[in-house]
């Protein structure tokens, strides 16, 4: 293909295509620790959110799938990874 032809391919297809997205989405710079505690506390969050779902529940859909799916979620030992404290890296031990 010779370097016309290549430039016209690229150019009927910037044409015909949705425009290209030239931002990026920006770098995440928390610690490898803080993005631990982070999660572990929007499951936390997460898991009181289904614990309400499931008390709000009628009685007719409390033997359903959607509510034993609940009650596994709210059932969850998350005390556990509260517990943890990630290794710094290193050099920082």
């Amino acid at each position: 293909m010779t370097d016309a032809e290549r430039q016209a391919r690229h150019r009927a297809t910037r044409a015909t295509a949705a425009p290209v997205r030239s931002t990026r989405n920006p770098a995440d710079r928390r610690s490898q620790a803080r993005r631990w505690h982070d999660a572990v506390a929007e499951l936390a969050k997460l898991q009181a959110q289904y614990a309400a779902w499931l008390d709000a529940l009628p009685n007719n859909q409390q033997d359903g799938a959607t509510a034993d799916a609940l009650r596994a979620i709210c059932e969850l030992d998350l005390a556990e990874f509260q517990a943890i404290e990630p290794p710094r890296g290193f050099g920082r031990d």
